[in-house]
């Protein structure tokens, strides 16, 4: 690690790690965040965020955030975000690439065998500042020329995990998931097994990145990289993340994201910005 880089203005500052993602992810953050501070030699500390305005006025130096925010994020004339890393996920379907899908599921009970059956029924996503929950939704339904209210009801359910116990209990039809998301959710609740069947896979794109607020000095922002990338060649680490199927870090770049941007513009060039 560098060693001759300049820390925070009060040397017991901590590092402020902020996590935008899901709420089932969170143990596996914490230990990031804890790994990260032994090998750099600074305090961490993490919280959930509760705005992107956070990495500007400094309230946040670090983050766990989505692909569809740090595309928006990286249009500003001053960018106040930098990639520093993503995630590789577990699994042949993600090609040993920092990818993942959104999985649309649905009751095992019903009739649902395709996307383009849902039309009229209902529909449940996590955040609107998701790609896997919203902005591949969208883009599925402008890629259909579908932009005039396909679905008969749509419901903010707040989380990947209470859109996933909505459709469980029959009170909404269908959902997009975070392939990653469900995975540990499966996991930890298999009684979910019995209660939903995936009917299609939107994606893949760029897996959500771990980014550093761009006022973070440089040399900071370097040996947050390094530990993040040395994390799946240590093998307690490693069975760590493996608990949110993480085979390791590794670096990105601004590309990684032009599908979620296609997406993005896509749906704008559509005047499609509200899932309807």
């Amino acid at each position: 690690m560098n060693r001759d880089v300049h820390r925070p203005a009060m040397a017991d500052d901590p590092i402020r790690f902020a996590t935008f993602l899901a709420p089932n992810m969170l143990g596996v953050y914490r230990f990031v965040v804890e790994y990260v501070g032994q090998k750099v030699g600074v305090r961490t500390e993490l919280t959930v965020g509760s705005s992107f305005d956070q990495f500007a006025a400094g309230e946040a130096n670090v983050g766990f955030i989505c692909g569809l925010p740090y595309v928006q994020l990286a249009r500003e004339p001053h960018p106040p975000v930098q990639l520093l890393a993503a995630p590789l996920l577990q699994g042949k379907r993600y090609e040993g690439r920092p990818i993942y899908f959104s999985d649309v599921i649905v009751h095992p009970d019903s009739p649902f065998r395709s996307f383009s059956d849902l039309r009229g029924h209902s529909w449940a996503y996590n955040d609107p500042d998701s790609h896997s929950g919203y902005n591949v939704t969208r883009h599925r339904l402008v890629s259909m020329g579908e932009t005039r209210g396909f679905f008969g009801r749509v419901v903010e359910a707040g989380s990947h995990q209470r859109s996933i116990r909505m459709v469980c209990s029959g009170e909404v039809d269908a959902a997009a998931i975070d392939s990653q998301v469900l995975a540990v959710e499966l996991r930890d609740h298999p009684e979910f097994r019995a209660q939903l069947r995936v009917i299609d896979a939107l994606g893949p794109a760029g897996i959500q990145p771990v980014v550093a607020a761009s006022s973070l000095q440089d040399g900071l922002k370097a040996d947050i990289r390094a530990a993040l990338l040395a994390m799946g060649d240590d093998p307690g680490a490693r069975a760590r993340l493996a608990h949110g199927f993480i085979e390791g870090f590794v670096p990105v770049t601004d590309e990684n994201y032009d599908d979620v941007r296609a997406m993005l513009v896509a749906a704008e060039d559509a005047s499609f910005l509200t899932l309807k």
